[in-house]
């Protein structure tokens, strides 16, 4: 099975090298920069368990040759448009794409550009990095991923996908239900997401402020009721086992938006919190706290935008 992993970030990168660890043939498309990084140093892993360095197969948009039986986008958002251009050439009758992005904006824009039949749907759960000489940095052992057809029919050809990354050591979950494991982790890391960079902080930081709980209350239950508008089928014990997660005083946690954020470089605001605010509009919710978060967001860009 041929798989090209589109990003050679700290998911793709993980997740890629785990599946050509497991003897897949795993092939990155990656931009010149980074090709010659590789090139140079390998793919270095730093996992809890130590260091490993595989010398992967790695190909250029303008060097793609023949088709792949499943591709796996990994790159952030904002590259997305650029990434359906660069793998025209390697999708086939017979190929299927992997979306591993946040929000869900992605899915729709995928399906219209290559059909519904070729699109399955995607999602990892993993605290990794890169590190500043390009080493993909695992920072806990989680490392998840979860996978099946949209439309939850999961036919012979999501099984040969299933069988394939079953033999890496990655945890995985083929599921007949993706949709609402996506709309979960969109409700958890936009949450996430929004209050950090509301606050400027931490969830322990934000706990630990007066108003700090009610504050994460509020924002999670607006982007509960804009998804739950739009189609996620509520499951109560998983969203109040999110909300448990995120309002947990003993543990710290940020988004990774948040950390791009305080780091200057570029987010993913629109596809994380403005796309919910359009779904808001859409269906006639008044979402005042995710408006404020997405004027902040939208500040920082220009900001940062007028800086360069």
């Amino acid at each position: 099975m041929r798989i090209l992993i589109v990003g050679a970030g700290a998911t793709g990168g993980y997740f890629g090298a785990r599946l050509a660890q497991a003897g897949q043939d795993v092939t990155f498309l990656v931009r010149e920069r980074r090709l010659t990084q590789l090139r140079e140093t390998g793919l270095i892993l730093q996992t809890p368990q130590g260091t490993e360095t595989l010398q992967p197969q790695l190909v250029q948009a303008s060097s793609l040759d023949g088709y792949y039986d499943l591709i796996v986008i990994t790159v952030k958002s904002f590259a997305l448009e650029q990434a359906l251009e660069d793998i025209a050439p390697a999708v086939g009758p017979d190929t299927l794409i992997m979306p591993i992005l946040n929000g869900m904006r992605h899915i729709d824009t995928l399906c219209e550009h290559f059909g519904a039949d070729k699109v399955i749907g995607g999602l990892c759960k993993i605290n990794a990095t890169l590190g500043k000489n390009g080493e993909v940095v695992q920072m806990t052992p989680l490392h998840q991923i979860y996978y099946g057809a949209l439309d939850g029919n999961n036919d012979a050809r999501l099984q040969r996908i299933d069988d394939a990354l079953r033999e890496s050591v990655v945890e995985t979950f083929f599921t007949d239900n993706i949709i609402s494991e996506l709309w979960e982790k969109w409700l958890l890391l936009s949450t996430l997401g929004a209050v950090c960079a509301l606050a400027r902080g931490n969830t322990q930081q934000v706990l630990q402020s007066q108003g700090g709980e009610a504050l994460l209350q509020s924002i999670f239950s607006e982007i509960l009721a804009v998804i739950s508008a739009e189609g996620y089928q509520p499951r109560p014990a998983i969203t109040a086992k999110i909300f448990e997660v995120l309002s947990n005083p003993a543990t710290p946690m940020t988004s990774s938006m948040y950390r791009d954020l305080t780091q200057g470089f570029d987010i993913e605001a629109d596809q994380i919190i403005g796309d919910l605010l359009l779904r808001a509009k859409r269906n006639g919710i008044n979402a005042p706290l995710l408006n404020a978060v997405n004027v902040n967001l939208q500040v920082y860009l220009q900001t940062k935008h007028h800086a360069h």
